[in-house]
């Protein structure tokens, strides 16, 4: 495909974010990373595109000194982490954002390719390995066996680095986990993400927190109580944390998720 490397302006845990062509990007998976999983995030983006989601145009793919790259518009704004530190947008509205683009990804019918919770954790564990305690393993693998799933698409890494404020609106951006799962894992994912996980989002007593008004706005759209929404998540916060730490998530927290997820199991058995 025509175009060439540029500056580098970003990168994430699989892949380095390259200028590539007037109005695009190339997304080139990082030394020593698998081909398949670019080529999955590739797959996975085309497919939501494709179903009318929320989801950017796959222009092509290239492969460039053995590492392969998917070729994308170029979204070209502050990160909505950005924007709220920067005051450009407040808590309060990045999770009013947050909640409409998680409804608009919800409501898009799923695709062909995006897996099911059950075969999203297989992977995972294939990839990562059994890092974690054999307990908690078969423990949340009996739970998601247990839960009833709904067939609902998910982007399943919706947090505020992943979108992108444009001119046009907001854009959401790396689909590679895009799976079929219940909208109340999305939802306890997001909790996770923004309200544990990241210091800077993190529960506030002099602000509203983002994640709390994005349940409540997300709960507000979706036409249902706070109430019912955040009891419908509780059971996906064990299997949520579960899939972060596979991932690597926040190694220092690592003893403190377990137990999280240790005593969660414990009330759900």
């Amino acid at each position: 495909m025509q175009g060439s490397l540029g500056e580098k302006i970003g990168e994430g845990v699989f892949a380095d974010v390259h200028a590539w062509a007037p109005g695009q990007v190339v997304k080139l998976s990082k030394p020593g990373i698998p081909q398949w999983v670019v080529q999955h995030e590739a797959q996975m983006t085309r497919a939501v595109f494709a179903a009318g989601g929320p989801a950017p145009e796959v222009f092509g793919e290239v492969t460039l000194d053995g590492r392969f790259g998917i070729v994308l518009p170029r979204f070209d704004g502050p990160t909505l982490t950005q924007a709220v530190r920067t005051g450009a947008v407040t808590r309060e509205e990045a999770g009013a954002i947050l909640a409409t683009l998680c409804l608009a990804v919800h409501r898009t019918r799923p695709p062909p390719g995006p897996l099911s919770l059950h075969e999203a954790m297989a992977a995972r564990l294939q990839f990562a390995g059994r890092v974690l305690p054999e307990r908690v393993i078969n423990g949340v693998l009996a739970l998601i066996e247990h839960l009833r799933h709904d067939d609902v698409l998910c982007h399943s890494d919706l947090h505020p680095s992943n979108v992108i404020m444009t001119a046009q609106g907001p854009r959401l951006i790396d689909w590679l986990g895009a799976a079929r799962a219940p909208a109340a894992y999305e939802m306890a994912q997001c909790h996770v993400l923004i309200a544990e996980l990241d210091p800077e989002n993190a529960d506030d007593p002099e602000r509203a927190p983002i994640s709390s008004v994005l349940q409540a706005e997300y709960a507000r759209l979706a036409g249902i109580t706070p109430a019912t929404l955040r009891a419908a998540m509780q059971p996906y916060l064990p299997i949520v944390r579960v899939f972060l730490l596979l991932g690597g998530a926040k190694p220092e927290m690592r003893e403190r998720q377990i137990q999280r997820v240790e005593s969660a199991l414990r009330a759900e058995g």
